[in-house]
C-alpha cells in the first residue's frame, strides 16, 4: 500500500486538511494518508475553519472532527513514499530528522512547480519502470517521484523563495483560511494524479470530473499541454528505495 505524509507545524490545519481531503478523493483506492506536525500538541482537533475546508472537500464531518494532532516523529517518516510538507521550513525540519526522505519530500506547491509541463502520458512512462517490481505500485509511485526529483533542477525557479510555501492560517481570519487552501489544492490535485496513475489508471483519466467537480474558487491545478515535456528518466528512485 502507499504511504503519503503531510507535515505542518501544529497538525491543525494544513496537513489535515491535506491528508484528510486526499483520502476522501481517493477513497476507491488504497492508498494511507496521515500527518503530523512539527510542533504539534498530541490530541488538539483540528480549528473549526479547517474543519470546515475540509468538508466542503468532501470529508465526512465526524472523521474531520475527529483528527487528533500528532507531533512529527522518525517512526512517522518509515515507509512512506511521498513527504508533503506545507513549506520549505517543514521540509528541513523532515530532512534533518531522517536524511534518507531528502529524495522524497516536498512542499506542496514546489510539487505544482515542478511538475510543470509535465502531462499524464509522460509519468505514465516513467511509471513502466516499476511494472516488474515485486510492489509494481510503490515502484511506480517511486519511479514517478524519483522523476520529479531529477526536474527540481530544471523547473522554472518561484518568483520568491515563500512562493513554494502554503500560508499558515491559524489564529488568521477566515479570509487567510481559504487563501491558504488555495494554494495547497494544486498540490493536492498533484498527488491525486500520482497515486492514480501509480495503481494503473489510464493517462488523462486520472478522475479530472471529481477535480472539475471540486468546490472553492477556480485554481490552476497544474494542468498542462498534451505537448509537454517528458520526465528524464531514472530507475536510481528505485534502486536506492
Amino acid at each position: 500500500m502507499l504511504n503519503v505524509l503531510t507535515v505542518c507545524t501544529g497538525n491543525i490545519c494544513r496537513s489535515p486538511l491535506a491528508a484528510l481531503t486526499l483520502s476522501a478523493r481517493t477513497d476507491d483506492v488504497e492508498v494511507h494518508f496521515a500527518s503530523s506536525g512539527t510542533r504539534a500538541r498530541d490530541g488538539a482537533p483540528m480549528t473549526e475553519e479547517a474543519i470546515d475546508l475540509a468538508v466542503e472537500r468532501g470529508v465526512p464531518s465526524a472523521v474531520a472532527h475527529g483528527h487528533r494532532a500528532r507531533l512529527l516523529t522518525p517512526t512517522h517518516l518509515q515507509n512512506v513514499d511521498l513527504v508533503v510538507a506545507m513549506t520549505r521550513e517543514h521540509r528541513r525540519a523532515v530532512v534533518e530528522m531522517d536524511p534518507s526522505r531528502l529524495r522524497m519530500t516536498f512542499t506542496a506547491r514546489e510539487l505544482v512547480r515542478t511538475i510543470g509541463g509535465v502531462d499524464d502520458h509522460a509519468l505514465a512512462a516513467i511509471a513502466a519502470v516499476g511494472d516488474e517490481e515485486t510492489d509494481p505500485q510503490r515502484a511506480r509511485f517511486a519511479a514517478m517521484v524519483a522523476g520529479l526529483r531529477a526536474r527540481r533542477g530544471l523547473a522554472a525557479s518561484p518568483a520568491a523563495p515563500a512562493d513554494d510555501d502554503v500560508v499558515d492560517p491559524y489564529g488568521r481570519s477566515v479570509a487567510t483560511y481559504r487563501e491558504s487552501a488555495v494554494q495547497l489544492d494544486p498540490g493536492l490535485e498533484v498527488v491525486e494524479r500520482l497515486v492514480r496513475l501509480a495503481v494503473g489508471a489510464p493517462p488523462g483519466a486520472t478522475d479530472r470530473s471529481r477535480v472539475d467537480a471540486r468546490p472553492g474558487p477556480a485554481v490552476d491545478g497544474g494542468a498542462v499541454s498534451p505537448h509537454a515535456a517528458a520526465i528524464p528518466p531514472t530507475r536510481r528512485g528505485l534502486r536506492r528505495r
